[in-house]
């Protein structure tokens, strides 16, 4: 048949019929090319995709066709850049420099989130690698970024990194304006 490709089943001795997906569009991204090998997952057939913004991505056949995966991830930043900007929230912040205190910190760095699990800001426990995760981003970078086998460990690092990043800069502050208020 025209637009089918054969191939042979992983897990049975029976011949499958694969439909050729080559240059079809999927929101975005147009399939190129069959990618060489399956997803170890599930072992659903890949695709080798250029995406409208150039970048080129594999993505499993099954998410092409259900309309799961429709871009390299350049849709999820447009949506959430549109979203920002029209979340009446967000009216006054139309620049990322507003989602940072005047320290440099990441607000969501300082207030626990719903999403949070631990209970302890900045320290995440991450399921894939049974690993628990201390993170800290001072004036743009991670100054700590670190996983760890147990969670009193990640919180003791969490600690550490504050009293060194945030506490130090408030005592620094605190005791310029002391010795301000004194010379006058």
């Amino acid at each position: 048949m025209v637009g089918e490709i054969m191939a042979q089943g992983v897990e049975k001795e029976r011949k499958t019929t694969l439909v050729d997906l080559t240059g079809r569009r999927f929101g975005k991204l147009t399939v190129v090319t069959l990618a060489p090998e399956r997803n170890p997952k599930n072992g659903n057939t890949r695709w080798l995709c250029q995406c409208d913004c150039g970048n080129q991505v594999i993505v499993d056949g099954q998410n092409l066709k259900h309309g799961t995966t429709r871009s390299c991830g350049c849709l999820r930043r447009e949506v959430s850049r549109q979203k920002m900007l029209t979340n009446p929230k967000l009216a006054g912040s139309r620049s990322i420099k507003n989602f940072f205190n005047e320290e440099g910190i990441q607000y969501s760095h300082l207030h626990k989130s719903k999403k949070n699990k631990t209970g302890v800001i900045g320290v995440s426990f991450d399921k894939s690698n049974n690993l628990y995760v201390a993170r800290l981003m001072f004036h743009h970078e991670y100054v700590l970024n670190r996983a760890v086998e147990t969670f009193e460990e990640a919180v003791e690092l969490r600690k550490q990194a504050e009293q060194r990043y945030l506490h130090s800069r408030k005592r620094s502050v605190k005791s310029t304006e002391n010795l301000t208020s004194l010379s006058k």
